[in-house]
């Protein structure tokens, strides 16, 4: 496959990050509608900023995110503003996203550079989104 090298003042750059996210308590809420409008968010917020999306999955209980990005955004940064938009307006939009959940995303994420992450990595790092007792027991 060839490689996709952007160039910008001072920078030739290919950055390819894996982002992984889920819901608090990891709940199956990203469904239907609110599944669609995820998406929709995600790939806006995206183009917005200038990063290109590969791939994106949004799953009931987490959302898979292939970007390309340029060198002066981090991983944290694609994160927090992909996760804190999607939350605000879904949370507006979606009355049950409100009384469900304290806040829409918990506060973790995974972040892999693209190609350096085996799937074995990936459904670890979900699966141990809600394996923790505290989280259980808040909850029930």
């Amino acid at each position: 496959m060839a490689r996709d090298v952007q160039v910008s003042a001072g920078a030739a750059y290919d950055l390819g990050y894996h982002i992984v996210w889920c819901p608090k308590y990891r709940r199956p809420v990203l469904t239907g509608a609110i599944a669609a409008r995820c998406d929709e968010l995600i790939r806006a917020k995206c183009a917005e900023q200038g990063w290109q999306v590969i791939a994106l999955e949004v799953m009931p209980d987490h959302v898979h995110l292939f970007v390309k990005a340029h060198p002066k955004d981090s991983p944290a940064h694609v994160a927090n503003q992909l996760k804190g938009y999607t939350s605000r307006v879904l949370r507006a939009e979606f009355a049950s996203l409100r009384s469900r959940l304290p806040t829409l995303w918990s506060r973790s994420y995974f972040a892999a550079t693209v190609g350096a992450v085996s799937a074995a990595t990936v459904q670890r790092y979900i699966d141990t989104q809600y394996e923790r007792p505290w989280r259980k027991e808040r909850a029930e």
